[in-house]
């Protein structure tokens, strides 16, 4: 059986000195010094609060970056005759079940987010596969329906729920002529772009952005042009070219994110050319196209967390030298408490033992209630509050809850 608890300790959070004690000259510059510490202290902390409070408000909202997409573009042939020249010398023949033999040709899209310069090996996290980039792309061939009736438009759209990432595709296609292919590659970005009309974008200054930050650059329009009303600052007054957008002279501050959808349409794709020629070995390198994407900045992100986020062992330390400084100061409190009453019992004695004495008198009769003044130091709340458990009716509703208690038990 654990034995019973003793009460908890009480921690100590005064670390200020004595102000009697601050003004002797021999402690008045170490005193000064560290009243200076507590002020520089209390200041720090309220930075650091501040700046925490911001960091954590930056990470709500997700900070972005541009990074660059580098798309490459590649072709394998088989079986073309310039292939077979050889073979055929062997008796190889055509085999219509494998496509041994078959003139083909395989088109590859594959693609890789390049890493930024000049970054920390620390800072690096695993590169995302190729097709979380992508939104929905469509490859189109330009070749002769009637001789290769297997479809010339491939379209690859992601899939809602689980899908795994690919880090390229592969097209294959029979045929030995000339192809030539255009790659139409919707982005998946963070946060969603868009492609301003070009009536609002003429104004504006803008022909792609996100939907937030359309709404900061028209607001930012309208601060400079001196556009919101004096009086009902709700209300937005039109100029010469905001009138057509507006379609009045004025609006609400609220309607304006609903006038910015109006002139918001979906970005234009990457569109890539590339010309697939089966009479001519391929090309040992694949052609490479670079595609701007705003993606998550989890570098960022991550570094940010962990500026709010204080180490174990530091808050450790520094809670266990506040303790220690919090005790100093106590032990510097109660020194000067022995400190006064000594050199008051040795400047005068007998006034001192007087006053002492007339203390613990006052203290005894307030806590017996009797005494030479008849309990006339006890305050008067303290003596309402004893008559008030003498009234005639406390004996009998003390009996009515203890008949209601025992009750209740049976």
């Amino acid at each position: 059986m654990d034995g019973a608890k003793g009460p908890k300790k009480r921690k100590l959070t005064d670390r200020s000195i004595p102000h009697a004690l601050a003004q002797v000259p021999e402690f008045a510059q170490e005193s000064k010094m560290y009243q200076s510490l507590l002020e520089m202290e209390r200041k720090l902390d309220w930075t650091m609060t501040r700046k925490k409070v911001e960091v954590q408000d930056t990470l709500a909202r997700n900070p972005t970056t541009t990074r660059t997409l580098r798309v490459f573009l590649s072709h394998m042939l088989s079986g073309q005759p310039w292939q077979l020249g050889e073979g055929n010398a062997d008796g190889e023949t055509v085999n219509f079940e494998t496509g041994q033999g078959i003139p083909a040709w395989s088109f590859k899209v594959e693609g890789r987010l390049l890493e930024p310069p000049n970054q920390r090996s620390r800072d690096k996290i695993v590169s995302r596969k190729f097709s979380t980039f992508i939104k929905r792309m469509i490859v189109e061939l330009e070749r002769d329906p009637t001789l290769y009736p297997d479809g010339n438009i491939i379209e690859w759209p992601r899939a809602q729920g689980s899908q795994p990432a690919l880090d390229g595709f592969t097209i294959r296609r029979t045929g030995d002529q000339p192809t030539r292919i255009r790659v139409l590659i919707h982005l998946e970005q963070n946060p969603e772009q868009y492609k301003v009309s070009p009536e609002l974008g003429y104004v504006l200054g803008i022909k792609e952005d996100s939907r937030i930050g359309v709404i900061q650059a028209l607001w930012n329009y309208i601060k400079i042009n001196g556009l919101q009303d004096k009086v009902d600052r709700r209300k937005i007054k039109a100029d010469d070219y905001l009138r057509p957008i507006f379609g009045g002279d004025a609006v609400v501050f609220q309607q304006l994110p609903e006038l910015v959808n109006r002139y918001l349409m979906p970005p234009e794709p990457v569109i890539l050319h590339y010309t697939i020629n089966p009479t001519v070995p391929p090309p040992d390198r694949p052609s490479a196209w670079d595609a701007e994407v705003k993606m998550e900045d989890a570098s960022l992100k991550n570094r940010m967390a962990v500026t709010i986020q204080a180490s174990k062992d530091s808050i450790q330390d520094m809670s266990k030298l506040d303790d220690e400084i919090a005790l100093l100061s106590q032990s510097l409190h109660n020194s000067h408490t022995k400190r006064v009453f000594l050199q008051s019992f040795a400047d005068d004695p007998a006034k001192f033992i007087q006053t002492w004495l007339e203390s613990q008198s006052r203290d005894l009769e307030s806590i017996l209630g009797s005494g030479p003044s008849e309990g006339a130091t006890i305050r008067a709340e303290e003596f309402r509050r004893s008559d008030f458990f003498r009234l005639p009716w406390v004996e009998e509703a003390v009996a009515i809850q203890e008949g209601m208690r025992l009750s209740s038990k049976q």
